[in-house]
């Protein structure tokens, strides 16, 4: 015989369950955030409910660190829109760091790429011409951030540097990089003579955006260069800054990082001036580097 008076209430259902949790006033907020905040409490822990979805999170969030990059269905999704074919096949390169645990132990081998991927790349450079653009796509600290973004994105911004009125866009082929840290992006853009590379990453899981991806602009990338000559637009998802936006925003980077010759602290965000002007709302950018 179950000696618990409570037993029969919470076989009940989750709504009589329910009745036992103090509720917080806060929980109204919660439709304006993902934080965890006005979750209430059941005595003095957190609801069930509560923990459940924190455990999912946690889950969610190791597993984009340790998922590999599956890097024929990304592909497989570029090959699959007719807008990516001038920059198809794409280039699959790796870092120097071997595998996984060499990636997080050893945040240096993240950064540069190996021999075999420069020597590669050097046999496609254009020394005389050289390219306008080199985009790199890296795993980062999130596959899952390239596997669900990194194509839609792209699409936007394709759109946009195609449609561009005052510039011709000499784009080299996409380069993904397997184990890539931000900085790998110098070595791709120095190998391929490019003038300009923009890296997109996957950024350090949170346990409310497992999936966010990252956009790093830097101009005359080389090995050696410092974070302070780069440009972040940071938490791409449709959660955060959807593509649209992002896509605005990056272009708009390119153009006047083009027109200046310089990324980072010289160049800044003016993207939203206009926006702001006519709808009154405040814009997403961070600055933050959170995969490097």
């Amino acid at each position: 015989m179950n000696s618990n008076p409570l037993s029969k209430h919470f076989s009940a259902g989750d709504d009589v369950a329910e009745t036992y949790v103090h509720h917080d006033p806060w929980e109204k907020l919660r439709q304006f955030t993902h934080a965890r905040i006005g979750i209430g409490r059941a005595g003095t822990s957190i609801p069930t409910q509560a923990l459940l979805q924190f455990q999912l999170s946690h889950a969610q969030a190791i597993d984009a660190v340790h998922v590999p990059l599956d890097v024929p269905a990304l592909c497989h999704q570029f090959e699959a829109e007719p807008l990516f074919s001038s920059y198809l096949p794409a280039f699959r390169l790796h870092s120097q760091a071997q595998h996984r645990m060499a990636y997080l132990q050893r945040p240096d081998y993240g950064r540069c790429l190996n021999e075999a991927a420069i020597y590669q790349l050097q046999q496609y450079q254009q020394p005389e011409a050289g390219f306008d653009l080199a985009i790199v796509i890296a795993d980062g600290l999130s596959s899952y951030a390239i596997t669900h973004h990194a194509a839609p994105f792209l699409t936007h911004l394709l759109h946009q540097l195609h449609d561009d009125p005052n510039q011709n866009w000499q784009i080299a082929p996409l380069c993904i990089v397997e184990q890539g840290r931000v900085a790998v992006g110098d070595d791709v853009g120095a190998a391929l003579n490019a003038r300009e590379v923009l890296v997109l990453i996957g950024e350090r899981p949170g346990l409310s955006s497992p999936d966010s991806m990252g956009l790093y602009l830097t101009w005359h990338p080389h090995r050696g260069t410092e974070d302070s000559l780069r440009n972040c637009i940071s938490n791409v998802r449709p959660e955060g800054l959807d593509y649209q936006q992002a896509a605005h925003k990056c272009f708009y980077l390119l153009q006047e990082s083009r027109r200046l010759h310089q990324t980072g602290v010289g160049l800044k965000d003016r993207s939203e001036d206009k926006t702001l002007h006519h709808t009154g709302t405040t814009p997403t950018f961070s600055l933050v580097d959170r995969a490097k």
